[in-house]
């Protein structure tokens, strides 16, 4: 018998809003079956081929004061791939929420199947985050071949080798105070293998975000083309804002990723829409002539009217005459690698100044890298003096 099962549940509370990501898919319900549960074991990417099925869910949101006292009720329609995103807008009685209640009510007419129990996060002043891609940058991944997909798909992420200065930089923001997010171009079905990794290595993230490739197969739904499973950038530059306006925009901003792909021009695009001081439209004509976006005339007016909600935002912040400090750190290829400018447009060099190219070291190279650092840490021409990074 299968039931109703939370794929993930995200709820951050900003100024004016509670707001909600969730996902929701059917699973086969162990316990009313009398089966034997075994110990928790890593995950395997197959193991969730599942969420590659399409269903639709009602979901009833109940939220609980701190005396337990229900004061809020409603229901909400997910899309045809069961996820979910809504507002939950503050009111005087609204921002007394601490505890919500998740029931699905469409798939047992007359049953409300309890889904679980959520504290919503509050991300407080100073608000910091940092946001980090997964593959290639914290985890050696490879798909480059069918051998290398089926091996992914088979095996526990950390059968691959993890990239233990990139999970360093990441440990220590979050040490700082920086809330964390996983963005990657993996595909949905990867979540649980990705946070059984994240846990396993103490990375307690505040969300995840994946490439949903039921999107590809969708005519009426979809956000994404088959252009998209290549060419990352529109995917990625729409969940960093889809982030933002989750979280509001954030005091302090971390960007991590790798030199393999296109992370250095997504990321410096979004410091340009942050600290470009330009109109939306502006931007969005920018964008969508270059080749790493490429939108169609459905993405196009959706990607506008987020650039447009972010201005709004970054009004008010710039209103209040605060500053964005943003860093974006960069994982080489190799030793001597360099970011490619080249086929950047003239007016996005200047950007470059925000980005710190690092090596990305295994576990051994990097406890190596750490003893030699104690002898050099005052050194200025210290190749990555992590200490003077983080003051």
């Amino acid at each position: 018998m299968k039931r109703p099962h939370l794929v993930h549940f995200l709820a951050i509370v900003t100024d004016d809003s509670i707001n909600v990501k969730a996902s929701v898919t059917l699973k086969e319900n162990l316990l009313a079956q009398n089966l034997e549960i075994e110990l928790p074991t890593p995950k395997f990417p197959i193991q969730a081929l599942r969420l590659l099925n399409a269903y639709q869910f009602t979901m009833k949101i109940v939220g609980f004061s701190k005396n337990q006292q229900e004061i809020y009720k409603r229901s909400f329609e997910s899309d045809s791939f069961g996820n979910f995103n809504f507002k939950i807008p503050l009111t005087e009685i609204t921002r007394e929420i601490e505890i919500l209640q998740i029931y699905e009510t469409k798939k047992r007419p007359g049953l409300e199947l309890l889904l679980g129990n959520y504290i919503p996060l509050k991300i407080l002043s100073p608000k910091k985050l940092i946001i980090c891609d997964f593959d290639k940058t914290l985890v050696d991944t490879k798909y480059s071949t069918t051998k290398e997909v089926y091996f992914s798909l088979t095996r526990p992420i950390e059968i691959n080798p993890t990239v233990s200065s990139s999970v360093e930089i990441l440990m220590r923001y979050i040490k700082k105070g920086h809330h964390p997010f996983i963005l990657s171009a993996s595909p949905h079905f990867y979540e649980e293998a990705i946070r059984d990794w994240l846990y396993k290595n103490n990375i307690f993230t505040a969300g995840i975000f994946l490439k949903d490739y039921r999107h590809f197969f969708s005519f009426l739904e979809g956000e994404l083309t088959r252009k998209d499973l290549k060419l990352q950038g529109l995917y990625k530059l729409n969940h960093l804002l889809d982030i933002l306006l989750m979280t509001g925009i954030p005091d302090e901003l971390v960007l991590m990723g790798d030199n393999f792909e296109s992370d250095p021009i997504i990321y410096m695009t979004l410091v340009k829409i942050l600290k470009g001081d330009i109109e939306p439209w502006v931007i969005w004509n920018e964008i969508k002539e270059q080749e790493i976006f490429l939108l169609n005339k459905t993405q196009n007016s959706k990607f506008l009217n987020k650039i447009y909600q972010l201005d709004t935002l970054l009004a008010k912040k710039k209103k209040a005459k605060k500053e964005i400090n943003v860093k974006i750190y960069i994982r080489k290829r190799f030793k001597d690698d360099k970011l490619d400018v080249a086929h950047i447009y003239e007016n996005y060099k200047k950007y470059t100044k925000y980005i710190r190219m690092y090596d990305g070291l295994y576990h051994d190279e990097f406890m190596k890298f750490l003893e030699e650092q104690k002898h050099s840490a005052d050194s200025e021409d210290s190749p990555w003096n992590l200490d003077k990074w983080f003051n």
